[in-house]
């Protein structure tokens, strides 16, 4: 048995875990990365990588149903759905370099493919290996969370770790989860095509603004996707091409590939964390805003820390920890500015508070601006008017941003800093964009803003009157 000892031992060569150990070891630290699965992590094999490809397999399929209105005449396309799937691997294989054994190996961390389990409070095993390290990082993820509905160990099922290697498009895919992947994988598949139903237990984009999740429903319906609200999955029987799934509300929905898609959980199994001394919650590992566990040796980040479960959080984690890791300085995380996005079509974005939070937060002291989509010059150029932005103020600062549209994911980034930097209105009414964009939505919620306390009010009209009058 080898003994190795380390500054930083990484559990999880996920987004957080690589994250942690490219910064390390490039400012001096030795680091061991440890990973019994695929380098990349969920994201890159499974998860952001391959939806987002499939996405876009499916988008352009649709532009050739919807060019009518732009005079180009609109036809249902060819879709070949085996290499809509090798294309989602191109994209995993073109990427996969970024995150390979081999580049963290060229930076100087020492990678074991090797499942982890503690030993006790700093030793871990990998293999062959005992490593002991002074400060141990578990990016363990997070896998797809399969509940426990009747009948439905005995039927095959697809999850999105396997649904990447279907080679035939499903004729009717049947969706039991109404959150993003759900949704995002719903509305790919019917544009490639498919027959799609999906089944939510209580409300479809549970965590967004209603009225803006309503406008992506609406959008869904249309396509042809049937969404039934408030219905649980209570029994599935069946065979592969030939799935029975019986609804709460007494319907019996019939397809040929079920996709589970209900939520995540955290990996820890096998890991032996009680002989670490680190507690769970019944979300994941439990850690304090400084993202240490109940073992002040013992860092968990990313979905393993079983808050918000996003690639970008868990850059962000890696991030706030180096610096205690490094330099022992102190750091902590903040949620308010960490945004989220779905990436149907029209996209669903959301940072800080929604409407009803800060209400209820808030009280009377906050004020809700919108701006229309359809008010936007570029998106009636491109025919992409769908769409919504609210923004919610209190104080004069903004506290949280909600977006429904074209762009809504890269839209949101703008309001993502202007929380974290806790800017004025005043100051974000400095912003210039290009004309014409998309981007003109964020400029234009700000001016909504200003428009009462400037147009309306009798005070600024006086002041301007006599200054009119004074004037030469």
């Amino acid at each position: 048995m080898a003994e190795l000892k380390t500054d930083i031992l990484v559990i999880g060569a996920g987004s957080a875990g690589l994250s942690v150990a490219a910064g390390a070891v490039q400012m001096g630290a030795d680091v061991i990365l440890v990973e019994g699965r695929e380098m990349g992590g969920d994201c890159l094999n499974y998860g952001c990588v391959p939806s987002k490809a499939l996405i876009a397999a499916a988008a352009a399929a649709q532009t050739h149903r919807q060019s009518g209105p732009l005079g180009i005449a609109g036809h249902e396309p060819e879709i070949d759905y085996a290499k809509a799937q090798d294309h989602v691997a191109e994209v995993i294989a073109s990427i996969a370099p970024v995150d390979s054994e081999e580049r963290f190996e060229g930076l100087g961390v020492r990678v074991i493919r090797e499942w982890a389990e503690f030993i006790d409070d700093r030793r871990v095993q990998a293999g062959e290996y005992t490593i002991t390290a002074r400060r141990i990082v578990l990016a363990t993820g997070s896998s797809p969370l399969v509940p426990p509905i009747p009948g439905l160990d005995g039927a095959p099922y697809l999850t999105n770790e396997s649904l990447w290697k279907l080679r035939d498009r499903p004729d009717h895919l049947i969706v039991v989860g109404g959150g993003p992947i759900g949704m995002e994988m719903a509305q790919a598949h019917r544009r490639l095509g498919s027959a799609v139903t999906v089944v939510e237990g209580q409300r479809a984009f549970g965590k967004d603004d209603p009225e803006l999740a309503e406008i992506v429903l609406k959008k869904l319906r249309a396509e042809g996707i049937e969404i039934f609200e408030g219905a649980q999955a209570e029994a599935v029987r069946g065979e592969e091409g030939a799935i029975e799934l019986d609804t709460s509300d007494g319907r019996t929905i019939r397809g040929s590939h079920l996709l589970v898609a209900v939520g995540r959980q955290v990996n820890t199994d096998g890991m032996s964390l009680e002989k670490a001394g680190v507690e769970r919650t019944k979300s994941g590992i439990k850690v304090d805003a400084s993202m240490r566990t109940t073992n002040r040796r013992v860092y968990a980040i990313g979905d393993a820390a079983g808050g918000m479960q996003f690639t970008h959080v868990a850059g962000y984690h890696a991030g706030v920890i180096i610096r205690s890791l490094l330099f022992a300085l102190p750091a902590k995380t903040k949620t308010a500015h960490l945004p989220w996005c779905s990436y149907t079509r029209p996209e669903l974005a959301q940072v800080g508070l929604t409407e009803a939070q800060a209400r209820k937060e808030y009280g009377g002291r906050v004020e809700v601006f919108r701006f229309n989509y359809d008010e936007n010059d570029r998106a009636i150029a491109e025919r992409e008017t769908d769409g919504l932005i609210k923004i919610m103020v209190v104080s004069g600062r903004p506290v949280g941003a909600s977006i429904v549209g074209a762009q809504a994911g890269d839209l949101i980034g703008f309001w993502s800093l202007a929380i974290a930097n806790r800017f004025k209105m005043t100051q974000l009414a400095n912003m210039v964009v290009p004309y014409p964009t998309i981007s003109e939505v964020n400029k234009r919620v700000v001016g909504a803003y200003f428009s009462p306390r400037l147009f309306e009010n009798p005070t600024v009209k006086r002041i301007v009157r006599l200054v009119q009058r004074w004037i030469p």
